[in-house]
């Protein structure tokens, strides 16, 4: 029997099969380790093959081949990787100026990995009704930023429903991720989008003002608009993973388009004369922060390194 796994619950999976029932699935002990480094071989999103063994228990027994998936390096388990989500049509970065503040290379380092794994992103920024004029003008300047690179976005309010009906738009018939920094109002999203999904609801720690996570693992939420929305546990920060460093400048697409004019082929952007990438940062014609971003991706040793602002 097919299905499609819609929870993951860290002991089992909550499976829809393709009669529409949903069935509480396992897998085999051997089933983790068939050359998969990763802490989930089966992820929300995989479309998935399985079977009664024994004892009226279900078994996943196979998985279908992948369309893509996105993973992030879990901050205890260096080699191995934690896959968020399977077989996405899109991703959406839910990202806030504050309450809690999203900073920028914690977005770029999402950026990278979605487009090493060629998923498509859409920045969602969040709480628009909290910020003044300034903090207004930083948020046009993001957008520009990221919309001049290629990353379309949308600014909403999920406390003042701005920007919901176009949410339903761009989600209608696709299977979305939608991930963010802990605290950044996923879960109040989710339930505005459908309020029947009564996900939970967290509150801001004032000391840290990061947000308390809600979400313990991943979760597909089916829309009524035909689509599908998957929600992940609130990120403190995204470890890259396995990213070579030559591969590095790949996944920033205005680094790869300028590096073409490099004066050598291997080139690092960091130090070599003739650099294109460099000067270009020179110019203004590359941001600082992306640049940045780019940087603490190859030296990537620290992993709590992401968490701090720029």
């Amino acid at each position: 029997m097919h299905g499609l796994v819609v929870k993951n619950t860290g002991s089992c999976y909550l499976v829809k099969t393709e009669n529409g029932q949903y069935e509480v699935c396992k897998v085999k002990g051997n089933f983790r380790i068939k050359g998969i480094r990763s802490t989930n071989p089966v992820a929300v999103g995989d479309r998935v093959i399985i079977e009664d063994k024994s004892d009226e228990t279900l078994f996943i027994t196979d998985i279908e081949e992948r369309k893509n998936y996105i993973v992030r390096k879990p901050a205890n388990l260096s080699k191995q990787l934690h896959i968020l989500a399977a077989n996405l049509d899109q991703a959406l970065l839910l990202v806030t100026l504050k309450s809690p503040e999203t900073n920028t290379v914690f977005i770029d380092r999402f950026l990278a990995t979605a487009e090493a794994y060629r998923i498509p992103v859409r920045l969602l920024i969040n709480k628009t009704d909290l910020y003044n004029e300034e903090e207004l003008n930083y948020m046009k300047g993001l957008v520009y930023l990221y919309t001049t690179i290629g990353y379309p976005c949308s600014c909403i309010s999920a406390k003042n429903k701005t920007g919901i009906e176009e949410l339903h738009a761009l989600t209608e018939g696709k299977i979305s991720l939608l991930s963010g920094n802990s605290g950044v109002g996923k879960s109040t999203l989710i339930n505005l989008m459908n309020p029947k999904f009564d996900a939970r609801i967290g509150e801001i720690s004032e000391t840290h003002h990061k947000g308390v996570h809600t979400t313990t693992f991943s979760e597909m939420y089916e829309l009524e608009n035909g689509g599908y929305l998957i929600d992940t546990p609130g990120i403190k920060g995204f470890g890259t993973f396995d990213m070579k460093p030559e591969e590095v400048s790949h996944y920033f697409p205005e680094f790869f388009r300028i590096s073409q004019k490099c004066r050598f082929n291997n080139c690092t952007h960091t130090h070599e004369p003739g650099c294109a990438v460099l000067k270009a940062v020179e110019d203004h014609l590359i941001s600082e922060s992306r640049y940045t971003s780019y940087l603490s991706i190859l030296n990537d040793e620290d992993e709590n390194k992401y968490r701090e602002k720029f």
